[in-house]
């Protein structure tokens, strides 16, 4: 079950910070993928999950300027 959780977690991620920049889930997800933001997710999955979608697309933002992305 805890795979389950962590996919329906990090897809709701990827489509929430796609609807904050009008991103279809395809380039929401290549995007957050060159500049760090799945890695986080997956790092982070014990502290970020327990935040809210809104909170976590923040933090998303913010790692992917410090790696170079342009959105935000």
């Amino acid at each position: 079950m805890e795979k389950k959780q962590r996919l329906a977690y990090y897809v709701a991620c990827v489509r929430d910070f796609g609807e904050r920049f009008n991103l279809t889930p395809n380039d929401s997800f290549a995007y957050l993928e060159s500049h760090g933001g799945m890695r986080f997710l997956i790092d982070c999955y014990e502290a970020e999950h327990t935040l809210s979608l809104e909170d976590a697309v923040a933090d998303l933002i913010t790692v992917c300027k410090r790696n170079g992305g342009m959105l935000g």
